[in-house]
């Protein structure tokens, strides 16, 4: 059958969300209260999760680096 790639869309949460913009968990917390932050990708049983796509485009556009953001690994395949 040979090798199937998969192109799945990458989920955070709010600890993830925290690591890529460098803020604490309760700063997140704040952000997503706020209007303009990206909706909720799903809500599961451990919490609210956002597609990674999602935060780099709100970081993006806000002006926020992103210094705990870094290549996935597998994007360079």
């Amino acid at each position: 059958l040979g090798a199937m790639l998969l192109d799945v869309e990458k989920i955070v949460g709010q600890a993830e969300i925290a690591a890529m913009l460098g803020v604490s968990r309760q700063r997140v917390q704040q952000l997503v209260a706020k209007s303009g932050f990206p909706a909720p990708a799903a809500h599961l049983s451990m919490g609210k999760v956002w597609f990674t796509s999602d935060i780099r485009s709100w970081a993006g556009a806000h002006n926020r680096e992103l210094p705990g953001d870094t290549p996935d690994r597998d994007e360079h395949v």
